[in-house]
């Protein structure tokens, strides 16, 4: 799938979902990057962008990579998130890089990281496991 082909796809997959934009800005072979500009809902105390808000962004970009694969395949869910928060996420513009690490038949696992700034500025990593309809 391609980055248009991408975003049409979320858009029809989630029509409800009209909360803060994230922008599939890259795909390519076993990798897809996300940009996530947080809006003041996403905040929690201190000025920091949520928890929930992190995993649901190296969630979709999961989602992103593995569909950029196997096509347009609206029940692959996910089976597993693990996730490490590394440092504290800034009111700022926040990317996710999803790396596929294996696509089986039925599983497929990613590793996802979430940077400010620099790819080097992590901030959070996940691994996310899909389970794949068969």
């Amino acid at each position: 799938m391609s980055v248009t082909d991408m975003e049409a796809f979320f858009r029809e997959a989630f029509p409800g979902d009209e909360g803060p934009h994230d922008s599939v800005i890259e795909i390519r072979q076993g990798f897809a990057r996300l940009r996530f500009e947080p809006v003041a809902r996403n905040l929690r105390p201190g000025n920091l962008v949520s928890g929930p808000t992190q995993m649901g962004l190296a969630d979709r970009a999961a989602y992103a990579v593995i569909l950029a694969h196997i096509g347009p395949v609206a029940m692959a869910v996910t089976s597993n998130l693990n996730f490490s928060f590394l440092r504290g996420v800034q009111f700022r513009t926040l990317h996710a890089d999803a790396r596929l690490l294996k696509l089986g038949r039925r599983l497929a696992t990613v590793d996802v990281t979430l940077w400010q700034d620099d790819e080097a500025n992590l901030v959070a990593q996940s691994t996310v496991t899909y389970a794949l309809p068969g």
